[in-house]
């Protein structure tokens, strides 16, 4: 029997790319009122040179999501002559903007009504590769526990964030679930441990995708547990 039933967050549960532009531009919003010169000094092609830069020099962090943007932040200021401490301090703030806007989250149609009728069956828990906090986002509510790529020093498809899960849970891989919309990091990633992988492809795409079973929309996923129980 299916025990636990794990999350992807982004691109899962709502739709990523918007959520991530608004808190750009809160950022640099937040960033050209109070630094002089940023807005004419650093644009979207010179934050992409310094990621790409700190993704060759500090392949370390690529794994947090939170720790990158915020090295890309540093770089960026002190490129304007900012004093080391400082750039990170502001850092530090433009970041908390960002953060803020990217927990403003619209859930897909039927999101919280699956996972208040799953957690009442199912223990719950979030795997991401990205810097959504679940508690944060008030998901505590269904979810009995999650994990970031941060936490566990890798990204998915990596086992670690799934063997974590695991673990945490207390149950085997034959036991859990896992949902999630990118065919290698979440479906390749939870089959290789051993998980159900079940793929959320509400965009209808016609992909070959080694899944033990496929959702349109969300509302759809208790039948298919059961179905896979």
């Amino acid at each position: 029997m299916i025990e636990v039933v794990t999350f992807d967050l982004d691109n899962t549960l709502w739709e990523t790319d918007e959520v991530i532009r608004r808190a750009e531009t809160a950022m640099r919003g937040w960033l050209v009122e109070r630094v002089p010169g940023f807005g004419e000094r650093v644009n979207r092609d010179t934050m992409w040179a310094l990621r790409e830069a700190v993704a060759r020099e500090r392949p370390d962090i690529l794994h947090d999501m939170t720790e990158l943007r915020k090295e890309v932040l540093r770089r960026a200021l002190a490129g304007g002559g900012m004093a080391a401490t400082d750039a990170s301090r502001c850092a530090d703030e433009a970041f908390e903007v960002f953060a803020h806007m990217r927990h403003q989250v619209r859930y897909y149609d039927g999101a919280l009504e699956t996972l208040a009728v799953l957690s009442a069956h199912y223990q719950l828990g979030a795997l991401t590769n990205g810097n959504a906090d679940f508690e944060r986002l008030g998901l505590d509510r269904y979810f009995s526990f999650g994990f970031t790529a941060a936490d566990v020093g890798a990204s998915k498809p990596h086992p670690a964030m799934f063997e974590a899960a695991l673990q945490r849970a207390g149950v085997p891989a034959a036991a859990a679930a896992h949902v999630g919309d990118h065919p290698i990091h979440d479906m390749q990633g939870a089959r290789a441990v051993g998980m159900r992988a079940i793929w959320a492809n509400y965009d209808g795409s016609q992909e070959t995708v080694a899944a033990h079973a496929t959702i349109t929309a969300l509302p759809e996923l208790p039948e298919v547990l059961r179905r896979l129980a």
